[in-house]
């Protein structure tokens, strides 16, 4: 495992750590907590000192296990929970400090931490980047030692490039992957810039990266790539990283010819990300064991080749950015 700092946080984390949406089950599926359990300790086990949850997952089960586990451990590990989504209706009005501030009590108690190493809000609407109240509020939680950072979980780039204007802001989590590009244009400069540390989500684009999907693949009904294609629940971009599965499918056929005999594309998918300096960690679900083996083996392959790089931007052109790119 290789470590980056997280920017003005100062913490030193893995580059792959773990995302845990569907940990303990596939999404839509029941939590399972053992599953969870042994996804999570192997995970440490490899080196992973950094775990995303969020109050939503499951139903606070994934951010409970979380912490559970966390406790069990000696090594230092990372928790970085999200807050807002429970917010009903989930509009800017409902958005304040009182609200953020009974969320990020209740992910303190529900983990049983003593201090949230990483509070996000959790992609909240865009109005509420432009309410200066709604980010003081975290400031007076820091300064209570309820929480040690500050960071925001975002759909768009604009909305990330308004969110570190704020001083307190110290991550930004953010979609970026091979089907996703337009982070690395501007945003990734000022968040260097700004020393803010950057984590890559949704890495394999809801795992069609991977290349082990068909267009008879079936999803499950509670899945979200089955009922949110079009944006049905949340933001589409969500989903297969906004694009056309048909399309999506087309692309990775041709990302399969530039890696010819490579059945598993995730952790080329996951090298890919890592080869950006601005990137301070990538987060991959794991539903199973074997995906944390999958989402580490990153490390086995050599370097792109200068063919590779230019094919596999050559794809985006012509499959995916008139799609995607001035959307998010």
């Amino acid at each position: 495992m290789q470590y980056r700092q997280l920017g003005k946080t100062g913490f030193e984390v893995a580059e792959i750590a773990l995302g845990t949406w569907q940990v303990g089950g596939k999404w839509g599926s029941p939590f399972d907590a053992a599953n969870a359990e042994r996804i999570l300790h192997e995970a440490i086990d490899k080196g992973v000192n950094f775990i995303d949850t969020a109050d939503v997952y499951s139903n606070r089960l994934s951010e409970k296990t979380v912490g559970k586990v966390v406790r069990e451990r000696s090594e230092r590990i990372y928790v970085a929970t999200k807050c807002g989504r429970f917010i009903n209706p989930h509009i800017n009005e409902s958005y304040t400090p009182q609200a953020v501030r009974e969320y990020v009590e209740t992910s303190l108690k529900n983990t049983g931490l003593e201090v949230l190493d990483l509070i996000q809000l959790h992609c909240p609407p865009t109005a509420v980047y432009y309410r200066p109240e709604i980010f003081e509020a975290f400031e007076r939680m820091k300064e209570e030692g309820k929480i040690l950072n500050l960071g925001v979980s975002v759909e768009k780039v604009e909305e990330a490039l308004k969110a570190i204007e704020y001083e307190n802001v110290t991550t930004v989590q953010i979609i970026f992957n091979m089907f996703r590009h337009r982070p690395s244009e501007l945003f990734f400069k000022e968040a260097q810039r700004r020393n803010v540390g950057i984590i890559a989500r949704v890495p394999l684009a809801s795992g069609l990266l991977t290349g082990k999907y068909s267009a008879n693949t079936a999803f499950g009904k509670d899945d979200h790539r089955n009922f949110n294609r079009n944006g049905e629940a949340f933001d589409k971009g969500e989903t297969f990283s906004g694009i056309h599965y048909e399309k999506g499918l087309a692309a990775v056929t041709q990302l399969k010819q530039l890696f010819p005999g490579v059945a598993n594309l995730a952790p080329l998918a996951l090298r890919w990300i890592l080869n950006f300096d601005a990137v301070s960690t990538v987060i991959p679900g794991a539903s199973r064991v074997e995906q944390v083996y999958s989402n580490l083996s990153a490390y086995d392959y050599p370097d792109f080749t200068s063919a590779q790089w230019e094919g596999i931007n050559t794809i985006y052109e012509t499959y995916i950015k008139s799609d995607v790119h001035h959307l998010w």
